[in-house]
């Protein structure tokens, strides 16, 4: 059997580059290593693209997606856009994302032509390290760098701190096609959440995840503010606004480095305890 192919940045925008097979339905594959199921950010960042090319004069401005069940790394991913409206300005879109024709994800999405301001303000960006001078984390994928501020490790159950991470991430890359720097944007919106709110509380860390805990990313929202276009690094922030009964929820901003909001998002975790029985459940290959 033929090694998989290395991620890269490259890799992963033609993974997000669906491709259409009928009228408003696109097909993809997937990038996980050794990861038998893929992120939910993963099938977000495709719907984006598939939003987008069901309806090519406009432009994504927001999107909401429920990831129901897990994708799996080996299959083709199906991508069927139902325009639910089409305006003069805007168009809402659903995505219903599949599998082997078992539904697993529905993306809502917003679309528009934008218009000119008739009022305009920002948040400004938090108070932040020097890109250079946070601590590197390690990310198994060429030409992505993150580091992350204060923080050596945002897994270990050993950092404790607020509810609270900012997050410096650049890349080799950064594709000129508006879909394609929204879906690059949104595709980390997924990463960081869990992390941000297990920081606040000692001995637990989404190291153990699905090893001593069940985590997992169940809705992500994004709504993006400006034309998506940057260069050098970008900031997210991200804070932990409420964790309880079992869920985890996370807001966030993105910054330009030289301190544009481009966009916010949120995010809502699963997190909670793994029985042992559930824990032999889980392929090794998950527990990655």
């Amino acid at each position: 059997m033929s090694a998989a192919p290395a991620s890269s940045v490259a890799r992963m925008l033609a993974i997000f580059d669906v491709q259409p097979t009928g009228e408003r339905r696109f097909t993809g594959s997937s990038d996980a290593g050794a990861r038998a199921v893929i992120d939910g950010s993963q099938a977000l960042a495709q719907s984006l693209v598939a939003a987008s090319k069901a309806l090519p004069e406009r432009s994504v401005r927001s999107a909401h997606a429920v990831f129901a069940r897990p994708l799996r790394a080996e299959a083709p991913i199906d991508f069927d856009v139902d325009v639910f409206h089409a305006g003069r300005s805007f168009a809402t879109a659903v995505v219903t994302v599949s599998q082997e024709d078992r539904a697993c994800a529905t993306v809502t999405v917003l679309l528009d032509r934008p218009g000119p301001d008739v009022v305009r303000h920002a948040d400004a960006p938090p108070p932040a390290a020097d890109p250079l001078d946070a601590i590197e984390v390690a990310m198994p994928m060429e030409g992505r760098e993150l580091r992350v501020d204060g923080v050596a490790d945002p897994n270990d159950p050993a950092e404790i701190g607020p509810p609270e991470l900012l997050a410096w991430l650049r890349y080799s890359e950064v594709p000129a096609r508006d879909d394609l720097a929204k879906a690059l944007l949104a595709h980390f919106t997924g990463h960081l959440g869990i992390s941000t709110t297990l920081r606040h509380h000692a001995g637990v860390g989404t190291a153990m995840a699905h090893r001593a805990i069940s985590t997992a990313v169940l809705t992500i929202g994004v709504a993006f503010h400006e034309p998506v276009r940057w260069d050098g690094w970008l900031l997210y922030r991200h804070e932990s606004a409420h964790a309880g009964a079992g869920l985890s929820y996370v807001r966030g901003q993105v910054f330009t480095e030289g301190g544009d909001l481009l966009a916010s998002f949120t995010q809502e975790g699963m997190i909670r305890a793994m029985a042992p029985e559930d824990e032999q459940a889980v392929p090794a290959a998950a527990r990655l």
